[in-house]
C-alpha cells in the first residue's frame, strides 16, 4: 500500500530542509511566522496588564505552538536520512532546545522564557531568500571565532590575573579607610573589572589620592588591552578570506560547482 504523499520521507524531507519547492517554501514561511508569533507571545507575558487582559488568548495559541513545533522537530528526524547527525547539529539542538520549554516548564517555571531561543532560528531566512553571501559571511565569522578561541582564552586569563592582582592592590590601599566600600578582596576585584571595562557604575569608589591614581591607571590600562580580541578575530577573518577554492569544488563543503556559478548551490559559499 501506497504511503501518503505528506508521509513519504524524500518528499516530506523536500519540504522540510529545503526551500527550492513551492510547498517547501511556504513551509518555511510558515514557521518563521510562527517563531515570530512564538516570541511575540513571549514578550505580551511579561507585561501583567496585557498577560491578564488576553491570558486565554495567549494558553491557547502557546498550546498550539507547542503542538506545532513538537510535530515538526519529531517530523525532521522521521525524514532525516541520518537522524544522529540532524540531532546533533546546530539546527538540531536549537530545535531542540526551543521545543523543550514549555514541558519542562512545568518542573520550572522559568524555563519557558527559553523559547527565545527559536530567534536563532530565523538564520533560516537567508536559505529562504537565497541570501547566500550572508551565509558565506556568517560561516567566515564562525570560522574566524574558532579559530581566536585558543589566543582569546589565554588573554581572557591574563586579564583575569590582571584584575585580581590589581583589585588587590586597591584592596590594600583603601581597606584601612573609614567608612570604605572596599570591604573584601571579592569586592575589589569586582571593582578592578567593572572600571578596566570601562563600564563604570560608579557604585565603588575609590577616596585616597592613592587610590584615585590607581583607578585612573586602572581605566587607561582597559582602553589598551579592551581591543584585543577585536584584533585577534580580525587577523583570521583576514586570513578566511585570503583562501583560495579549489578547482571545481566548494573550499568549505567540498561538493562539485560548476564554472559559472557564483555561490555554492550546497552551503552557499561565495566562489
Amino acid at each position: 500500500m501506497k504511503k501518503p504523499y505528506w508521509l513519504e520521507k524524500e518528499k516530506l524531507y523536500s519540504i522540510m530542509f529545503e526551500s527550492e519547492t513551492p510547498a517547501g517554501r511556504i513551509f518555511d514561511l510558515t514557521l518563521i511566522t510562527a517563531i515570530s508569533l512564538s516570541i511575540i507571545i513571549s514578550f505580551i507575558e511579561t507585561i501583567p496588564s496585557l498577560a491578564h487582559t488576553f491570558k486565554l488568548v495567549l494558553e491557547i495559541l502557546e498550546y498550539l505552538l507547542t503542538f506545532f513545533f513538537t510535530v515538526e522537530y519529531i517530523a525532521r528526524v522521521y525524514c532525516s536520512p541520518r537522524p544522529r547527525d540532524y540531532v546533533l547539529s546546530f539546527f538540531g539542538v536549537i530545535d531542540l532546545l526551543s521545543t523543550l520549554p514549555p514541558y519542562l516548564s512545568y518542573f520550572l517555571p522559568n524555563a519557558r522564557y527559553m523559547i527565545l531561543l527559536r530567534s536563532f532560528r530565523f538564520i533560516r531566512i537567508f536559505r529562504i531568500f537565497k541570501l547566500f553571501s550572508f551565509i558565506n559571511e556568517g560561516y567566515i565569522l564562525m570560522h574566524s571565532l574558532q579559530k581566536s578561541l585558543t589566543k582569546i582564552a589565554v588573554y581572557f586569563l591574563f586579564v583575569l590575573i590582571l584584575v585580581t592582582c590589581l583589585g588587590t592592590l586597591m584592596f590594600m590601599v583603601e581597606s584601612g579607610q573609614p567608612d570604605t566600600q572596599f570591604t573584601d578582596l571579592a569586592t575589589s576585584v569586582y571593582w578592578a573589572i567593572v572600571t578596566m571595562t570601562t563600564v563604570g557604575y560608579g557604585d565603588i569608589t575609590p577616596v585616597t589620592p592613592i587610590g584615585r591614581l590607581l583607578s585612573a591607571f586602572v581605566m587607561l590600562l582597559g582602553y589598551t588591552i579592551i581591543a584585543v580580541p577585536t584584533g585577534i578575530v580580525t587577523a583570521n577573518i583576514i586570513d578566511e578570506t585570503k583562501e583560495k577554492p579549489k578547482d571545481g569544488h566548494c573550499p568549505r563543503c567540498n561538493a562539485k560547482v560548476r564554472s559559472k556559478d557564483r555561490y555554492c548551490s550546497q552551503c552557499g559559499e561565495k566562489l
